[in-house]
């Protein structure tokens, strides 16, 4: 199935679908905090460490939480904490099962975090290379709004959501969804304030604010639920 003209002009805007398909590996640094911290009696991160994986739900977060030596994996749908030495100290299949009920909505731990975090992560740094995963079923709804159905096989916000592109510059501009593990009201509007270009040219979303998504399907001014700031950002090819 071919894609759309948004989804192709994304790829372009993003370096390319030949970049995308032969890179292995995505490093990068983040800093993060909102609301969505407070509630859950979460740290901030300030210059945490990422490496995720561009072809599958794979990625990794250091430090997850106050213990600067911990690391939050995300392994497909499973989670696990790794100690500095890469041994695993704790884990939970099927993470997502776990948030339905309980003191989860009150707060979260470690595990919890990286299973959030992680895919969320995963999910929003990976996209050129989403758009082109068969398993995903885009939609152009109009030029410049693509509507994605994912599969559970994929952890994700929600099973469906929409993304809006600068309709002259292929850039993202909005991705919209619901954070299903908070609540099925937790409506939310990722906007992205600016783009970067790295050392290599690559250019990616640099600056995003998640707020509650208005009735008329705007984003509300506030409060701010995560402020998001990428640092640094690689890709890392396939070795040959």
């Amino acid at each position: 199935m071919g894609l759309t003209e948004t989804a192709e002009k994304a790829i372009a805007a993003y370096g390319g679908r030949a970049l995308w398909q032969n890179a292995n590996t995505l490093e990068t640094e983040i800093s993060a905090f909102g609301l969505a911290f407070t509630l859950k009696r979460r740290p901030f991160f300030y210059h945490s460490r990422m490496v995720l994986n561009v072809h599958r739900p794979f990625s990794t977060l250091k430090p997850i939480g106050r213990n600067l030596g911990i690391t939050g994996v995300l392994d497909g749908l499973d989670v696990r904490l790794e100690n500095e030495d890469g041994k695993v100290i704790s884990e939970r299949k099927n993470a997502r099962d776990y948030f339905k009920i309980g003191r989860r909505l009150f707060y979260w731990d470690d595990l919890d975090m990286s299973y959030f975090a992680n895919y969320a992560s995963w999910n929003y740094f990976t996209l050129p290379a989403l758009l082109m995963r068969e398993e995903i079923i885009w939609k152009e709804l109009e030029p410049g709004w693509l509507e994605a159905r994912f599969p559970v096989e994929i952890p994700t916000h929600s099973k469906v959501q929409r993304f809006r592109f600068d309709r002259e510059t292929g850039l993202l501009i909005q991705h919209d969804y619901t954070a299903d593990i908070i609540s099925p009201l937790a409506a939310a509007s990722n906007v992205v304030l600016q783009h970067t270009q790295n050392s290599t040219g690559l250019v990616y979303p640099s600056i995003r604010r998640i707020t509650p998504k208005g009735p008329k399907g705007k984003p509300l001014g506030g409060p701010v639920l995560i402020h998001l700031d990428i640092h640094d950002f690689r890709l890392i090819n396939k070795k040959t």
